[in-house]
C-alpha cells in the first residue's frame, strides 16, 4: 500500500491511496476459507462446498469490503502520522473509469486544511466591560417587592389602581401560554393601564408587547422568555384574567428579615438594602460577563483574517448528513455556520498557543459545583459528598449534559483569559442603562 499527498493550495490537499493485490488478497483468502467451512448449500456437505463456488458467491463483495476498511483505517493513520488539521472529512474524489474487476486500485480523497493564523488581543477598539450598579430606585422596588410577598392578601372584585392581577398571557404563534402575576404599578402607558383599570376575573385583555411594562426584565419574567428572545419582540398578546387581589405590605421587622434570610442574619433596614444590591449585583456580574463574552468573540471574529476552503466545505455539508442536499442548500448551510467555524478555529488557537487545557477532574469539579447550586434552591444547603459524586457522575455519563457543562467551563477559562490579556474599557452603568445598550 502506497499512500501521498499532495498540496492543491495552502487550504485544499489531495491524498492518493494506491492498494495492490497483495495487500489484501491474504486476508480476503482467510475469510473466504472460513466462508467455506460453515456454508451450507444444498448438494454439499458442510465444509466440503467447492473454493470455486464460494469465491464466486462471496469473492467480490468479501475483497470489496476489506478494501473499504484498509482504506478506512490506513486514511486515518496517515492523517494521525502526519498532523494534518483539517477541517470536515476527507472527501472521496470521483472515477469515472473506476472498476472493481481488478486486482490494483487507486483512490483519491478530497481535504480541505486548517488556515494558519495568528490572533491578535491587542484590541484597537477597545471592548466595554460593563459593572453592573444596583440603583436606590431599583433597591426600593425590591424591597417593596419582599413586602409585598409576605404582605396579606385580600381578593378584589375588580382592577383598581395598587391591585395585583394573575392570568394567563397567550400567544399561538411564539407558543406562549404563561401564567403571571403582574403588579399594576408595572403597566406602562396610560392606554395600556386603562385596559386593565375596571377589568374582573375572567375578562380577556388584548396587549402588545412593545411598551407593556416599565422595563423589559418585568416583560422577560412575565412570559418566561430570555433576553435574546424579548429583544426586539413585538406581537399581540391576550391575557385572561383569574384572580384579581391587593396586598397590605408587610412591616419592615425582625420578623420579616428572619423570613427573609434566616434567624439573626439581618437586623436593620440599612442591613437588608445592603443584602439587597448585593445578591442583584451578583446576578447582574454573571450577565455582564457572558456579554463581555460575547463582545470578546464577535471582535476577534470580525478582526481575525484568514481564509477557508469554503469550496470544499460546501461540497462536504452537501454530503455530511443523513440526506444529501443540493449545492444551494449546501451554499446556505455554510453561509450560517461560517461564522461559528471561524470561532470554534480562533478559539482553539487561543487555547492551544496558550495552554488552556480542559481534563475529566476540572470538569467533574465544577458539575459538582453546578449541582450544589442547583441542591441549595431547592433548600438543600449541605448535601453529602458521596451524593455529590454519584449525582456528577450520572450527569457526565450523558453525553448531552456532558458537553454543555464542558462548553460552560470552557467560557469561564476562556474569559478569565480575556480578562487577563485584553485591555478594556470599563463603563458603570445601572441595569437599566445596560440593557438600553446593548439590547438596543
Amino acid at each position: 500500500m502506497n499512500i501521498t499527498k499532495e498540496n492543491i493550495d495552502s487550504l485544499n490537499a489531495v491524498v492518493k491511496v494506491e492498494i495492490a493485490a497483495a495487500d489484501y488478497k491474504e486476508k480476503v483468502e482467510t475469510i473466504l476459507q472460513d466462508y467455506r467451512k460453515k456454508a451450507d448449500i444444498p448438494g454439499f456437505r458442510k465444509g466440503h462446498v467447492p473454493m470455486g463456488m464460494v469465491k464466486k458467491q462471496y469473492g467480490k463483495s468479501i475483497m470489496i469490503d476489506e478494501i473499504n476498511k484498509m482504506l478506512q483505517e490506513s486514511l486515518n493513520t496517515f492523517l494521525t502520522e502526519e498532523k494534518l488539521d483539517i477541517l470536515g472529512n476527507p472527501l472521496p474524489k470521483i472515477d469515472e473509469n473506476f472498476s472493481w474487476d481488478t486486482e490494483d486500485f487507486s483512490f483519491e480523497f478530497e481535504l480541505g486544511l486548517s488556515p494558519e493564523f495568528d490572533v491578535d488581543l491587542s484590541a484597537k477598539k477597545k471592548i466595554t466591560q460593563y459593572n453592573i450598579i444596583a440603583e436606590d430606585s431599583l433597591i426600593d422596588k425590591e424591597v417593596e417587592n419582599l413586602q409585598s410577598r409576605f404582605g396579606k392578601i385580600q381578593a378584589k372584585d375588580e382592577v383598581v389602581e395598587g391591585t395585583n392581577v394573575t392570568g394567563t398571557f397567550s400567544n399561538e404563534e411564539k407558543e406562549i401560554d404563561k401564567k403571571s402575576t403582574i403588579v399594576l404599578a408595572d403597566i406602562k402607558g396610560k392606554v395600556n393601564l386603562k385596559k386593565f383599570i375596571g377589568a374582573k376575573v375572567g375578562d380577556v385583555i388584548s396587549l402588545k408587547t412593545k411598551g407593556l411594562f416599565t422595563d423589559s426584565h418585568k416583560l422577560m419574567g412575565a412570559l418566561g422568555l430570555t433576553h435574546d428572545e424579548i429583544h426586539g419582540l413585538e406581537i399581540d398578546l391576550s391575557f385572561t384574567i383569574e384572580e384579581i387581589t391587593e396586598t397590605e405590605l408587610a412591616e419592615l421587622n425582625q420578623e420579616l428579615f428572619d423570613k427573609l434570610f434566616g434567624e439573626g442574619t439581618i437586623a436593620t433596614v440599612e442591613e437588608l438594602r445592603g443584602k439587597i444590591k448585593e445578591d442583584a449585583e451578583n446576578q447582574f456580574k454573571l450577565q455582564s460577563e457572558q456579554q463581555l463574552l460575547n463582545s470578546v468573540t464577535e471582535y476577534l471574529v470580525d478582526n481575525t483574517k484568514f481564509d477557508l476552503p469554503a469550496e470544499f466545505l460546501k461540497k462536504w455539508l452537501a454530503t455530511a448528513g443523513e440526506n444529501p442536499i443540493s449545492e444551494e442548500q449546501a451554499a446556505e448551510e455554510f453561509e450560517k455556520s461560517e461564522k461559528g467555524l471561524r470561532y470554534q478555529l480562533i478559539e482553539s488557537k487561543v487555547m492551544t498557543a496558550n495552554g488552556i487545557k480542559l481534563d475529566y477532574e476540572e470538569l467533574k469539579a465544577y458539575a459538582i459545583e453546578f449541582i450544589k447550586g442547583q441542591m441549595a434552591q431547592y433548600g438543600n444547603m449541605n448535601p453529602e459528598e458521596k451524593e455529590l459524586e454519584e449525582i456528577a457522575g450520572r450527569v457526565l455519563s450523558n453525553q448531552d449534559e456532558a458537553k454543555k457543562l464542558q462548553e460552560q467551563l470552557v467560557s469561564k477559562k476562556l474569559l478569565t483569559f480575556y480578562k487577563e490579556n485584553i485591555t478594556f474599557n470599563e463603563k458603570e452603568v445601572s441595569y437599566d442603562d445596560f440593557v438600553k445598550e446593548v439590547y438596543k
